[in-house]
């Protein structure tokens, strides 16, 4: 049984579910069935515990799941416990750490991936476009999907981003490319009612502002070329994970160890700054994910048999 504990933000859950989903499939080619059960910490202190027996293995990401692992590991002491990202003041609390090489952790139980984890795979891929396959239809290609995330700490999505991010998209537009938008919970309301202004009801254009299912794998799948704003490193590793062109965006502020990050997403060929001029190109899909899910079986479960077809 392995638990995923997060706050419940849909960013942070995911990367701990990505990990989770990712054990989970290694496993299943070792003929070994692993539950996944989802733990959330609300801000009022509650926590709502998955409906089954405690864990194997625990997974967790963000500031509430730090706080749960010492209490949880009382509780479970023969439990396995993992955590996504940095936990700054409490690594002597997890077993494995896997954190993102652009924040240079180097600790006995860390190891680093390029981004975070997360649930792109090709089976999700296809099965979020043909959950669209009516809408992605009526838009004809070529397509991009543009990503648009917002304030950060280091980054702002101000007005005159906001013009920039308007004119690249009538750019694309002129040159006959449809465009699959997605907004995030950061982005701000003046921009969202901007885009909603511009771009609804438009030929070309599909807009997605939050309200209903979810597109978003389906934008992934369906896009010719993906444009990622870029202080989101959750979008740019999911959008380098399909294997198709990223071109990032700019946005406000001052990238610091961020560079880092599209430097090494630069160096897998999955990512290129924006300069005006579509280009095509291909590289093989980050797999970081997956990597980091071996890397994690192997000092959780060493004695686990190879994967089927395979000999130790």
């Amino acid at each position: 049984m392995c638990w995923v504990v997060s706050d419940g933000r849909r960013g942070i859950e995911n990367q701990a579910l990505g990990l989770a989903d990712a054990v989970a499939a290694q496993l299943a080619h070792r003929d070994i069935t692993l539950q996944i059960g989802t733990a959330i910490a609300h801000k009022d202190g509650s926590v709502a515990l998955p409906d089954c027996g405690p864990p194997d293995l625990w997974i967790g990401c963000g500031r509430a799941a730090i706080k749960l692992a010492a209490r949880h590991r009382n509780i479970s002491p023969r439990c396995f416990f993992a955590y996504v990202q940095d936990p700054r003041t409490r690594h002597g609390d997890f077993d494995l750490i896997l954190a993102p090489a652009h924040d240079r952790l180097v600790r006995p139980n860390a190891i680093s991936m390029i981004g975070s984890p997360n649930r792109i795979s090709t089976a999700a891929l296809a099965a979020g476009r043909a959950a669209f396959a009516p809408q992605i239809d009526a838009l004809p290609g070529p397509r991009a999907a543009i990503l648009i995330g917002g304030d950060s700490k280091r980054f702002r999505l101000t007005p005159r981003i906001a013009d920039y991010l308007v004119g690249r998209m009538e750019d694309l537009l002129a040159q006959n490319v449809s465009l699959m938008i997605t907004l995030s919970r950061r982005t701000p309301k003046a921009l969202t009612e901007r885009l909603t202004k511009t771009f609804g009801g438009r030929d070309r254009v599909w807009l997605f502002d939050g309200e209903g299912e979810n597109p978003y794998f389906a934008f992934l799948a369906a896009a010719d070329w993906i444009f990622v704003t870029e202080e989101s490193t959750n979008m740019l590793v999911e959008a380098s994970a399909t294997g198709k062109p990223v071109y990032a965006l700019p946005m406000d502020g001052s990238a610091g160890k961020f560079t880092r990050l599209h430097a090494a997403l630069e160096g897998v060929g999955a990512l290129r700054p924006w300069l005006g001029r579509l280009e095509t190109w291909s590289y093989p899909p980050l797999a970081e994910t997956a990597r980091a899910a071996s890397l994690l079986i192997e000092r959780w479960h060493p004695n686990a048999p190879p994967p089927k077809g395979e000999t130790a």
